[in-house]
């Protein structure tokens, strides 16, 4: 009896692994391309429903664009998800009425040309338009008593500019041409929106809990230099637009929240102007305002950086933060200067949060699956998931993914994230390829890291260590760790990644003659340092959308004085000579490494002329093979589902070929691939 107890046991389980063997897939570009997640998510006022919305993945039989978004409504007691708006749509901006019977959003729907908000039942139906608003809406925020809303947008051309468009004189004055974000009010009575400010730009605004006030970043210009540094808080007042300043911040400002006693303001921003990350929180009193220098900083010495903050009471701050690796959410009373954790390090990479009644609602991935909601009850500290979006993922094996840490050249201890390959068997070295995040002022969490951009599990699929490195200057480390790389650009930064390299060979994961380099802005900016000035230690390099020189980028980019008063500390007329000495241009003429060279045609922050300048040098002069990829219509990355996948698959091509195939590597693989489209 016993031993055929026993039999059956092992059937079972036999049965048990054919099957889970049998579901085990591994990743592939067209997957990828697949993924649906969770990008937003707002709770109802009872706390008992959460709307949110969830990408649509665009087909390729589809003309070319970005993925739709659908709205959803969660209920808490019966978790489950009903359908409010599916379909090829795009919105966005969800917000509750104050009753919780209606669901607001941005969208551009049916023949409409703007952005404009919309109303729909909170249990589904048909959708109405709101606003009429001249330009499209970019932001915008129901007041508190649900009789208005305020709204920020332009009010386009003059009557002077259309006038002569019409007559087919189209010369355009660059940067002489913007237009303010100017801030509205429309009443849902008159159904009527009338402007409120004008002579300025509104980046942000928030009314207060009271309805009373309208707290808003201010800056003189419509200019993206003026919204990263420029900005001010101000006070708004909802019926005659008249400003009072209340903060006037050295440098970067991002993100703020009232208290619900409407008495205090709490906001994140730079320390300085020379801060590269607006990551520390401050509070002011706005019945009786200081000025920054006298503001509580309530994370001056934290070891991470804040990223997003909102109110549990009148008394205490819950935020978010970048803490290493990991993403945490703290609780903080005014006053204090102890914080506690309500989510600690290594739970759930975190996107979005905010407070509902019955608990925080959280927007976070992990290294298994992308964005998703969760819930965290506030007693027990419990949390769960609360939606599975890609049920098709069940299917799939993941590689292990891990935090690692090792010390740089100078001791400073740098930490990072390591995917290993698929199947990896230990004592076997493999090729690497080494992502690097843009930023600098940036980090890569221990999450999903499988994007069109980052590779992640489509990568291990094929047999690759993936090294994705948090060097000095990036955020998550406070704000001594983020000023290191100030006036020395690809200099410690650098080597950073070098010694991570090295660490990997050491303990044997890495073959040293196939490593690769990849990445974005200021990671293509250290993939195109990769294959010029260290072209010894690299055997393949993708460069998106990088900075290739220095003198020349400064005075073509959207942000110069960003880029002026973080990174560099000096003007390039004052120092030509370390200008391009931390210029890949430099040493282009002596690279050996295969370099991809890929850049949006259309990119106001790295002008597509940095990768061309790149590429003739190294097609004039240097011995490796290069090829410059430019996306008509795309800017500083890419939005259209096509160029996305085309830059996947023809980075993994481009690495395949280098770092793992027998073919000749002073050849260049065919530009024409074949990418197997499903």
């Amino acid at each position: 009896m016993v031993y055929q107890k026993m039999q059956k046991l092992v059937v079972v389980f036999l049965l048990f692994s054919i099957v889970i063997l049998a579901q085990e897939k591994s990743w592939t570009p067209n997957d990828v391309m697949k993924i649906s997640q969770v990008v937003e998510a707002a709770p109802s006022p009872d706390g008992n429903t959460i709307a949110y919305v969830s990408t649509l993945p665009r087909t390729f039989s589809e003309k070319a664009g970005g993925d739709y978004r659908e709205l959803y409504v969660y209920n808490i007691a019966s978790k489950q998800s009903n359908e409010i708006i599916t379909g090829k749509n795009s919105l966005s901006s969800i917000q509750w009425s104050p009753d919780g019977k209606q669901i607001y959003f941005l969208a551009r729907l049916g023949d409409a040309k703007s952005m404009q908000v919309y109303s729909i039942d909170a249990k589904g139906g048909s959708s109405e338009l709101i606003t009429s608003a001249t330009s499209s809406i970019s932001q915008y925020q129901i007041h508190p008593n649900g009789g208005s809303l305020a709204y920020v947008s332009t009010d386009g051309h003059t009557s002077k500019k259309k006038e002569l468009l019409e007559k087919g004189f189209d010369a355009e004055f660059y940067e002489e041409e913007f237009f303010d974000l100017n801030l509205y009010i429309h009443d849902f009575k008159t159904g009527k929106g009338n402007r409120l400010t004008s002579g300025f730009s509104v980046f942000d605004f928030t009314w207060s809990p009271d309805g009373e006030h309208i707290a808003a970043f201010i800056a003189d210009k419509n200019l993206v230099d003026d919204s990263y540094m420029y900005k001010n808080i101000f006070l708004v007042n909802p019926v005659n637009g008249m400003r009072t300043k209340i903060v006037e911040t050295p440098g970067k400002l991002t993100s703020m929240a009232w208290s619900s006693d409407s008495k205090h303001l709490a906001f994140t921003a730079g320390v300085d102007v020379n801060d590269p990350v607006s990551g520390s929180l401050f509070v002011v009193d706005t019945h009786n305002p200081k000025s920054f220098a006298e503001l509580t900083n309530y994370t001056k010495g934290f070891i991470g950086s804040v990223t997003r903050i909102t109110w549990l009471d009148n008394e205490t701050i819950l935020y978010s933060s970048e803490e290493s690796v990991y993403n945490t959410i703290r609780s903080q009373k005014l006053g204090e200067s102890k914080s506690d954790f309500i989510l600690e390090p290594n739970k759930l990479a975190l996107s979005n949060f905010s407070v509902t009644k019955n608990g925080l609602i959280l927007i976070g991935n992990t290294s298994e699956h992308p964005n998703e909601l969760f819930h965290i009850d506030l007693t027990s500290k419990d949390l769960a998931r609360l939606t599975v979006t890609n049920k098709w993922m069940n299917d799939f094996k993941f590689s292990k993914q891990e935090k690692i840490t090792y010390k740089a050249k100078d001791g400073l201890e740098i930490e990072g994230v390591l995917v290993y390959p698929l199947d990896y068997k230990e004592g076997t070295r493999y090729p690497l390829i080494t992502y690097i995040h843009g930023g600098p002022e940036a980090s890569v969490s221990n999450g999903w890291l499988t994007g069109y951009g980052s590779w992640g599990q489509a990568a291990s699929a094929r047999g690759y260590f993936l090294f994705a490195p948090n060097y000095r200057a990036s955020s998550g480390r406070g704000v001594e760790y983020a000023k290191m790389d100030r006036g020395d650009l690809v200099g410690e930064e650098f080597q950073d990644v070098l010694d991570g390299i090295d660490y990997l060979i050491e303990k044997g994961y890495v073959e040293k003659s196939k490593v690769g380099i990849g990445g974005g802005s200021y990671g293509g900016y250290f993939s195109a340092w990769g294959a010029t000035k260290h072209t010894d230690r690299f055997a393949a390099s993708v460069v998106f959308v990088g900075v290739t020189n220095q003198i020349s980028k400064s005075h073509t980019t959207d942000i110069p004085f960003e880029d002026y008063a973080v990174h560099w500390g000096i003007w390039p007329f004052e120092n030509f000579d370390l200008y391009l000495d931390r210029s890949p241009v430099k040493y282009a003429h002596k690279s050996k490494t295969p370099t991809l060279i890929l850049h949006g045609k259309e990119d106001p922050r790295v002008h597509p002329a940095q990768s061309l300048e790149l590429y003739r040098i190294m097609k004039l002069h240097s011995k490796a093979p290069v090829r410059l990829v430019l996306y008509p219509g795309e800017g500083h990355g890419n939005r259209k589902n096509t160029s996305r996948y085309d830059y996947l698959v023809r980075t993994l091509e481009w690495f395949d070929y280098y770092l793992k195939s027998d073919k000749p590597k002073n050849q260049i693989p065919d530009k024409y691939i074949d990418f197997s489209i499903d």
